[in-house]
């Protein structure tokens, strides 16, 4: 019977050994550890950041990011986590980073020079991935092609569309940007305006509620004075897309030119509103009053469209300027 007492209780104070040396062990080992929060955390994560140590700093910084309230310090903390996941190998991980500099920082130049190259360099990474994985996709076209409008290459990117299509001809939205890469040629020929009218038209075949599409070939109709034409595709834009500011006003001056100016007010009272500050829309506006004799309207329309082309005018002026300047003290 005491041998039986002397082992349980040999049992229980090492049950007790155990418990105390495990809770002593986890005490050292949290000793040890990096801090988990305030602004030794911060201070660690941006020192191992700016001494090249990015690896170990990321996920710190990803941490101290949200923890940090003072805002100079949370603007360095971005642009050391942007940096740190730019130049290492977590390119994606600078979503997060820019999505809190972004919101934090709207208009600081700093970020948005910072953000600008990240973006850049994301969108490289991916355009790279693409042309590896899917070399021979149509999106590669598509890619190939966004590139060539941005350097105004109209004919090669018109190519580019043209392979697609081959590929598969059902494609929503390229039948308009041929199209559109067409028309930004210079001085189209009559023939190459038939052929964006037939890509338009083919578009809409494809993609019946393409408003776009309606807005071009009612432009296309105007340039061939076809009012009745124009008012249809202009009508039709504005139902498609309630908030498509030229359309209104692309209806309204059809509708002006066809005399019908009781019709045409209310596109051009909608675009005015839209774009409250075109002097274009107040001149047809004002046409549109004149129309049905509501004098002192169209005199308010023609005054507010003194306004707005004066002060349009100054703005360029300072634009202008500013070129200038800049040209001057680069």
């Amino acid at each position: 019977m005491a041998r039986v007492v002397s082992s349980g209780i040999l049992s229980f104070f090492l049950s007790v050994f155990l418990l105390i040396n495990a809770a002593v062990s986890t005490a050292q080992v949290a000793k040890k550890s990096p801090v988990s929060s305030g602004p030794e955390l911060v201070q660690r994560a941006t020192s191992l950041a700016e001494s090249g140590h990015c690896t170990e700093a990321l996920p710190l910084l990803k941490k101290s990011i949200h923890q940090v309230t003072d805002r100079d310090l949370k603007k360095m903390v971005g642009l050391d986590g942007l940096h740190c996941a730019m130049t290492g190998n977590a390119p994606f991980d600078s979503l997060e980073f820019l999505q809190v500099l972004g919101r934090e920082f709207p208009n600081d130049p700093e970020i948005l020079y910072a953000s600008t190259h990240a973006y850049s360099d994301l969108s490289i990474r991916v355009s790279e991935d693409l042309m590896r994985e899917a070399p021979f996709s149509y999106q590669v076209h598509l890619l190939k092609a966004e590139a060539l409008e941005g350097q105004e290459k109209w004919d090669q990117a018109a190519a580019e569309y043209r392979k697609i299509l081959e590929i598969n001809a059902l494609l929503p939205g390229i039948h308009a940007r041929l199209g559109r890469a067409l028309l930004s040629m210079p001085q189209p020929s009559p023939a190459v305006i038939a052929e964006v009218k037939r890509n338009f038209e083919q578009e809409l075949e494809i993609d019946p509620r393409n408003a776009s599409a309606e807005y071009v070939l009612g432009e296309l109709a105007k340039d061939d004075n076809d009012s009745p034409t124009a008012i249809r595709h202009y009508s039709q834009a504005t139902k498609l897309d309630v908030d498509f500011a030229d359309a209104y006003l692309g209806l309204g001056s059809a509708l002006v030119s066809a005399k019908r100016f009781t019709d045409a007010i209310p596109p051009l009272e909608r675009y005015e509103k839209l774009a409250p500050d075109s002097p274009t829309g107040h001149f047809q506006l004002a046409l549109a009053y004149a129309g049905v004799g509501r004098k002192d309207d169209a005199n308010r329309e023609a005054a507010l469209q003194r306004q707005s082309a004066e002060s349009l005018e100054q703005a360029k002026r300072r634009v202008q300027l500013g070129m200038q300047q800049q040209s001057n003290h680069p």
